[in-house]
């Protein structure tokens, strides 16, 4: 039984993987992070270039109709190049949510501007979003909707918002009525965060009824993208101290050869491998429907947020004290770890997410 990617799907990661090389450079990063920008707008538009951001969705309405499988690849190579870009947001939440819920008119309208990156959504549907940062609890009256939601992700730049009113699933247009929206500050200012308040705002409503079955599946399906970024990121973190130890010379030989420091490259190493294997059992069960997604979904966040932590923190202190400095790129991914390890809920939510789940099949 093969349990790893075909060769077309390495042939479309490699080929994202040269365009993010080529545009999703350190500077193009770091113009986000000094507030130049609200995202990296270049290599937005050549991954909707590449179709990339429609790679799941189908194609009637603007999408390449492949798959998740292939959506797993290149969220992988977007975490290795520490992508400003507002793929949670807009694709892993929004769409997915669009696709699932939206009847065939709404899905019309949103997905092809989202598949070719005209337009942002975001979502804030996740369980664990209003106790992160709470704000007024979402309140629908017919078609509008009353709510204070913190910590939206690329809140500011987003066209729509999917949103979960008790069990209602609602769309919010948020150049619309009724709707404020002002900056949060972010650990990680490359992946911004809003505050987004709705008046009794005009909607359209998704789903009346099931919406809160849907966005867990959307949430457990992010988790498990999330967790392919996570695994990119920590692996360039892994591979970029492992260099900087074979060439970084103390007593008078490269830092690499003391046994210290292999064991330090060798846990980061196993840590990341362990994640691996963890998403790519997430990646079946979110392509396949498996019911074993709940589960798959939170050992595949748990590992890859601890695979990252680790990569980022060990990576920059075996560069020393250049490590610390800007001139580097080690903040850069501790930024993204720290930021990828809270949004759509922290550890501990997924770890009791996790154990409810594997009491409940020895029950």
């Amino acid at each position: 039984m093969n349990f790893d990617f075909d060769e077309d799907q390495r042939r479309l990661q490699e080929e994202v993987r040269r365009m993010l090389t080529t545009h999703s450079t350190s500077a193009a990063v770091r113009r986000v992070l000094e507030g130049a920008a609200t995202h990296d707008d270049g290599t937005w538009q050549q991954l909707a270039k590449l179709g990339a951001l429609g790679v799941a969705l189908p194609e009637r309405h603007g999408g390449a109709g492949m798959g998740l499988l292939e959506l797993c690849l290149i969220a992988e190579e977007a975490g290795r190049a520490l992508a400003a870009v507002p793929l949670l947001s807009s694709i892993y939440m929004s769409a997915e949510a669009l696709r699932l819920a939206a009847d065939d008119a709404q899905q019309g309208e949103w997905l092809p501007r989202l598949a070719s990156g005209q337009a942002i959504g975001t979502a804030m549907i996740a369980q664990d979003d209003q106790h992160a940062l709470p704000g007024a609890p979402a309140k629908l009256d017919g078609t509008h909707l009353t709510a204070i939601f913190n910590a939206v992700p690329d809140g500011m730049v987003a066209d729509v918002l999917v949103a979960l009113a008790g069990d209602a699933l609602v769309l919010v247009e948020l150049a619309g009525k009724g709707v404020t929206r002002s900056a949060q500050t972010s650990l990680d200012p490359t992946r911004p965060l809003a505050r987004i308040a709705c008046d009794t705002a005009p909607v359209a409503v998704l789903a009346a009824s099931g919406g809160a079955a849907i966005a867990e599946r959307v949430t457990d399906g992010a988790a498990v993208l999330l967790a392919f970024e996570q695994v990119g990121g920590a692996e360039r973190a892994l591979y970029a101290a492992r260099d900087f130890a074979r060439e970084r010379i103390a007593f008078g030989r490269p830092i690499g050869g003391f046994q210290a420091v292999k064991h330090q490259l060798a846990e980061m190493y196993t840590a990341v491998e362990l994640a691996r294997g963890h998403a790519y059992y997430g990646a079946w069960a979110l392509a396949t429907g498996a019911p074993e997604l709940p589960r798959a979904a939170a050992a595949a966040r748990l590992a890859a947020t601890e695979a990252y932590t680790l990569c980022a923190e060990e990576g920059l202190h075996l560069h020393g004290g250049i490590g610390f400095t800007s001139d580097m790129d080690c903040h850069l991914h501790l930024r993204r770890a720290r930021w990828l390890a809270q949004i759509i809920g922290n550890r501990f939510w997924w770890q009791e997410r996790l154990a409810r789940e594997l009491i409940g099949e020895d029950a």
